[in-house]
């Protein structure tokens, strides 16, 4: 007999996880067919710019993916910062952070439990480190004074499991990230590219 209580579930959790986007950040925009699936960790507000395409599928813990160890991924953003995220992307379990600005493309792949953090989280200054008080937008001195800037992750990018983009990173059209990665490094469209630090292998239209 045919068990309806995963597809019940299923369209239950996309309809709490997209209304915790809209409902914290009412100027988000979530596309048509766009299912975020299973337990995941939302936190937004409303000046945050949220634009998430057609279609995207996103979604969390091993019962959705074998790859994924975590119950729930993440999507956290600063107050005043940006994602968005095109059309026919799909990523399992993801940790997103957000400070500065996160612009993933259309018809990407992101591999399970992977990590994209736009930001240090912490100060490189011990004595910020030190501080505790929470300043006027709800965050200490150390993670104010964090370095941030932009990642773009370009159109049709497939990125393997348990990777790590950094911050001021570009991934260029195209091109496969190998399983984890940790890309310091902005990568060029079409190649080949892996490890820790993240280096390209080659192009994609070379033999190996």
């Amino acid at each position: 007999m045919f068990n309806i209580l995963p597809l019940i579930y299923n369209r239950i959790t996309r309809y709490i996880n997209s209304r915790k986007i809209i409902t914290s950040c009412p100027t988000a925009s979530v596309g048509l067919k766009t299912a975020i699936i299973g337990k995941m960790m939302i936190k937004v507000d409303s000046s945050c710019v949220i634009n998430i395409g057609n279609n995207v599928i996103i979604t969390n813990g091993r019962d959705y993916n074998p790859l994924s160890p975590n119950s729930r991924g993440s999507i956290f953003m600063s107050p005043n910062s940006q994602l968005y995220i095109g059309d026919l992307t799909g990523m399992s379990s993801p940790h997103i952070w957000v400070k500065n600005k996160i612009l993933i493309g259309k018809n990407v792949n992101i591999g399970a439990d992977c990590i994209i953090l736009d930001n240090d989280c912490h100060s490189l200054d011990f004595k910020l480190r030190r501080r505790r008080e929470i300043e006027n937008n709800g965050f200490t001195p150390d993670y104010n004074s964090s370095f941030s800037s932009p990642i773009t992750i370009e159109d049709d990018v497939l990125i393997g499991t348990r990777s790590i983009i950094l911050k001021g990173v570009t991934i260029g059209s195209r091109s496969v990230i190998g399983a984890g990665s940790v890309v310091t490094r902005s990568i060029p469209a079409d190649c080949i590219a892996g490890g820790n630090p993240c280096k390209v292998i080659r192009k994609i239209n070379e033999q190996s």
